[in-house]
């Protein structure tokens, strides 16, 4: 592979960012190497790395939708109401909660595919109604009484680790999706639809089906990413999750997804989701207060959108350069 690429490949910058955030804080922070600290960060890491996979579908086929962390808050608010109702099976709840979040993602999808509406107004909205409904249906009550095997046996370590074994199912839905979008059709059908839409039509690509798809797939991420919210906490509340939307969308722009569409891998997303949280943690750890935290958040929110372009010029100038090069060497 080309030397000059991979060096400017945004994938490799977050990976090495990542590596220097460890060793910078390792070095720098008392806790940082140790297992407890990775325990907290593979925690932190979990649910947003859930929803983060099939929003970096979504954004790469130029749409976003800012109701991921509303729909985690009703399927929590939900989920708490089914328990007080005498559902205890633990694979019924499950699956009901995954319902629920399919036909949450079908509503944005349908607004947005079947009336031509956008999905950053739509989701908008569905980012307020679904919260609003999350405090319908269960008020400002906890649900906390789930039994001890289900709330610890969630969050459980991996024999002779301390990272939870959850984080198993996280790399396998990895896998999964990054088969889908970079080793199959239906994955060129989403560049595609994220550098032009009409063009992809013509190409034979079923743009709206597909979008509606993914805002359903992106619905049931959510919801299986509140269930695991609810057992880690041990309490189903309706302001489960809240605002963690902002950390999804920066990990995925930052991991060089385009906010415009039709640019962007999983792997530098799964980096960012780890850098991200590894960072956080690490400031945390070192008494930074919270008001800082969210600056640098949003400061990194702003870096991931300038950043990538940035690369991608300096890499269009260095391949201008080359053939220059070559055209004065002396025959």
């Amino acid at each position: 592979m080309n030397v000059i690429r991979r060096v400017g490949s945004w994938d490799l910058i977050v990976l090495l960012a990542l590596v220097l955030v460890i060793a910078v804080g390792a070095a720098t922070i008392e806790g940082v190497a140790s297992p407890r600290f990775w325990r907290f960060v593979s925690l932190e890491v979990i649910p947003i790395a859930i929803v983060a996979l099939p929003l970096t579908l979504v954004i790469i086929t130029g749409e976003i939708d800012l109701s991921v962390a509303s729909t985690m808050g009703l399927t929590c608010a939900v989920m708490g109401d089914l328990w007080m109702h005498g559902v205890r099976s633990l694979p019924l709840l499950i699956a009901l909660c995954l319902v629920l979040g399919a036909v949450l993602g079908a509503v944005n999808g349908l607004f947005i595919t079947a009336f031509g509406l956008p999905s950053l107004a739509v989701t908008i909205g569905t980012l307020a109604l679904y919260r609003g409904l999350a405090y319908v249906v269960l008020g400002d009550k906890a649900v906390a009484d789930y039994p001890d095997s289900w709330t610890s046996g969630a969050i459980s370590p991996i024999s002779g680790l301390t990272i939870p074994w959850f984080v198993i199912v996280v790399a396998v839905l990895a896998v999964i999706f990054a088969v889908v979008l970079h080793a199959t059709p239906i994955g060129r059908g989403l560049y595609a639809m994220g550098n032009n839409a009409e063009a992809a039509r013509f190409a034979g690509v079923a743009v709206n089906r597909t979008k509606f798809w993914l805002f359903v797939t992106t619905g049931t991420m959510s919801a299986l990413a509140g269930v695991f919210w609810t057992f880690r906490y041990a309490s189903a509340r309706a302001d489960n999750a809240n605002g963690l939307e902002l950390a999804v969308v920066a990990a995925v722009l930052l991991g060089g997804v385009s906010i415009f569409g039709g640019r962007g891998g999983l792997l530098g997303v799964v980096g960012a989701v780890v850098l991200l949280s590894t960072l956080r943690n690490a400031l945390q750890l070192a008494s930074v207060p919270q008001n800082t935290l969210t600056i640098v958040t949003g400061s990194l929110l702003i870096a991931s959108v300038v950043g990538p372009n940035v690369a991608a010029m300096a890499r269009e100038r260095l391949r201008r350069r080359r053939p220059a090069r070559k055209s004065h060497q002396p025959a």
